[in-house]
């Protein structure tokens, strides 16, 4: 009998990790960016589903963590490692911060997803955790579904069909 894995879904401004043959899941990105931390060799990969840049844009009471770049990396930085993963290891796949609605001021808040983006790059390099591919910007929405057995990250887009980074 061959174990079939399960499909871990992770929520909006949520995050989880996974061991393979398990899968890892989200859908409903726009402006949000969904960032995958994977180490190969132990097939371990964790998701997060990143809403807004920074925790200090936050009402302090009642933080969510994994809905900012900035604290959604380093706990799940932290859960990797302590399910086994290496710092050294970890690579990072990106997928999502679109600009999903045209607005006519040229104010830098309504640029979320664009931020977003910026807000995890910055996060990552200052982690040295390369970021070996990206699906970023544009106009739609994504579903993503990381294979830590493969290291392969499906991007379903809105009417754009399905790719594979």
């Amino acid at each position: 009998m061959i174990k079939e894995g399960q499909v871990l879904r992770i929520g909006i401004g949520d995050m989880g990790i996974v061991h393979s043959p398990d899968l890892i899941r989200t859908s409903g990105l726009g402006s949000c960016v969904g960032i995958v931390l994977y180490d190969e060799v132990k097939k371990l990969a964790g998701m997060a589903h990143i809403m807004l840049p920074e925790a200090a844009l936050a009402k302090k009471q009642g933080l969510k963590r994994a809905k900012y770049a900035d604290t959604a990396i380093e706990d799940l930085l932290a859960g990797l490692k302590g399910a086994g993963a290496s710092s050294y290891r970890l690579k990072a796949k990106l997928a999502g911060g679109a600009q999903m609605f045209q607005f006519t001021s040229s104010n830098d808040m309504m640029r979320i997803g664009p931020r977003n983006v910026e807000a995890v790059k910055k996060n990552l390099q200052s982690l040295h955790i390369p970021i070996l591919a990206e699906d970023l910007g544009g106009r739609s929405g994504r579903t993503i579904e990381f294979h830590p057995d493969t290291a392969e990250l499906h991007i379903r887009k809105v009417n754009q069909g399905e790719s594979v980074i």
